[in-house]
């Protein structure tokens, strides 16, 4: 045998520096100027550097809600575990289920650009041919799926070397873009402000927008079980993770607004990116922030691999989806069941999106229905805390702001994007986003009926939080197959 349901994931595998470059690659910042600056400039112009900025105060407070969660509960399903523990199992699920769906679609709608524009790095012509650009997606897909499939170490080094080369050309670039004479328009710290919005109109269309880019930073969370301390390291990596990460979009957002005219941002609406580094250096410019989009995605891809396996571990695990997603492989430490059924999961969707249509229309309704997945889950998240930590919040202002008055309104943030997604998005992308979240009710009442122990777990309150570390064992304790909450010594479900 391979494989066993009596082992944990591998602790102690990622160091504080390693979790920090997996937070900044699931945000992906070259894909993200690269697929959202266009949408982002076309809708509130000059404002737009602001808008990044007035999203990224309610996001951190999502970031310091994990962090603290985390804290109290090292769970690879995170929200699934801390959510259910807080405010109720059916919303744990669904909150677990609704990062699922979002990453599966993610694998779609990330590898078709990959594809496509890998194959444009060899001739620009061959990235119009939606079926190799599917494939092309695919054998990046494929060789993120065996980078996974080796543990987290093999996946830590993959990625240091990916988003390292990344990074490495945004800040040469972002250099460049100093020092380069600006034809579009001049810098004015007004465009951080609220006078260049439309009204409020303009504000919530540009933080609607702005709320996109953000996606991903939670990856932390979800390789907590194999993190060295990682009730402090996995939220001080977000933490420094969306720092970082923010720098990039304000400071590649302001760039264009400088440097390129609104016709050539709305003539390369997709390539943004790539004509800003043939202007900044002509000739070589363009190909390499192309070859950042694609080490971009390729990272982001990663890293939302490592999600959906270790959501879908935590389910298995808990009996909440089929057992054996909780199988960990002998070897490499990997829920290896889970990995093969995403990896199963996502090329049927290949080769189902290549019969819809073209690739633009595909990720186009695909990105727009993950919206709707994340916004729920971390607004979900930011509640958990408040709960979670409600005795504790009049102590000091310190916990009142940090612990209470952020993640609330980090919380109340995300579902006023929910809602307004409802009212923006197209019925496509609204159809897929719900359509989504609907599946999952049937394995949730299912497993919910054959009494998994998930569905009646030991409250999560912060003032019972024993300052210990857990050791990670796979089922942890267990009565008849499922682990036993309500027994638990701790309240880290281990």
């Amino acid at each position: 045998m391979s494989h066993t349901s009596g082992r944990g994931l591998q602790p102690n595998a990622l160091g504080t520096f390693e979790t920090i470059v997996m937070a900044v690659a699931g945000s992906a910042p070259a894909y993200s100027l690269a697929a959202t600056t266009a949408v982002l400039v076309g809708a509130v112009g000059l404002a737009s550097p602001a808008a990044l900025l007035y999203c990224a105060i309610p996001m951190l407070g999502i970031v310091l809600a994990f962090g603290r969660l985390g804290r109290i509960d090292v769970n690879a399903g995170a929200t699934y575990s801390w959510v259910g523990r807080t405010l109720h199992p059916f919303l744990g699920f669904i909150s677990g289920w609704a990062l699922v769906v979002a990453a599966t679609i993610f694998m779609v709608a990330g590898s078709l650009p990959a594809g496509q524009m890998t194959l444009s790095l060899v001739d620009p012509d061959l990235a119009s041919n939606t079926a190799l650009a599917t494939a092309a997606g695919a054998g990046w897909f494929l060789l993120m799926l065996a980078v996974v499939l080796g543990g987290a170490r093999l996946s830590a080094r993959a990625q240091l070397l990916v988003s390292g080369v990344e990074l490495a050309i945004l800040a040469l670039f972002a250099l460049g873009a100093l020092l380069h004479d600006g034809a579009a328009a001049a810098f004015d710290w007004s465009w951080l402000g609220f006078g260049h919005f439309d009204g409020f109109t303009g504000f919530a269309a540009g933080t609607l927008i702005a709320a996109f880019y953000y996606w991903g930073w939670d990856v932390t969370s979800n390789l907590s079980e194999e993190t060295r301390d990682s009730r402090r390291t996995a939220g001080l990596a977000s933490l420094v993770g969306v720092g970082v990460v923010f720098l990039l979009f304000v400071v590649f957002t302001i760039a264009v607004n400088v440097i390129l005219t609104s016709e050539q941002i709305s003539a390369h609406d997709t390539n943004v990116l790539a004509v800003l580094g043939e202007v900044i250096w002509p000739g070589v410019g363009g190909k390499l922030m192309v070859l950042a989009v694609v080490l971009s995605t390729i990272a982001t891809l990663e890293t939302t691999l490592i999600q959906v396996t270790r959501s879908l571990f935590a389910m298995g695990r808990d009996r909440t989806m089929p057992s054996a997603l909780g199988l960990v492989h002998r070897r490499w430490n990997t829920p290896w069941v889970a990995v093969a059924v995403v990896g199963t999961v996502a090329l049927v969707l290949f080769v189902a999106s290549n019969a819809l249509g073209s690739t633009e229309q595909i990720m186009s309704d695909a990105l727009a229905a993950i919206g709707l997945q994340t916004t729920l889950y971390y607004g979900l998240a930011g509640l958990a805390a408040v709960v979670a930590y409600r005795k504790t919040l009049l102590a000091s202002p310190k916990d009142f702001v940090l612990g209470g008055a952020w993640p609330l309104l980090g919380s109340l943030f995300m579902f006023c994007v929910f809602a307004a997604s409802l009212t923006e998005l197209s019925a496509a992308a609204i159809a897929i986003g719900l359509g989504g979240l609907a599946v999952g009710v049937a394995p949730m009442l299912w497993y919910w009926r054959r009494g998994s122990a998930y569905y009646a777990p030991a409250r999560l309150d912060a003032t019972r939080a024993i300052p210990i570390e857990a050791v990670h064992v796979g089922s942890g304790s267990e009565r008849g197959g499922r682990r036993d909450y309500a027994d638990a010594g701790f309240p880290t479900d281990f």
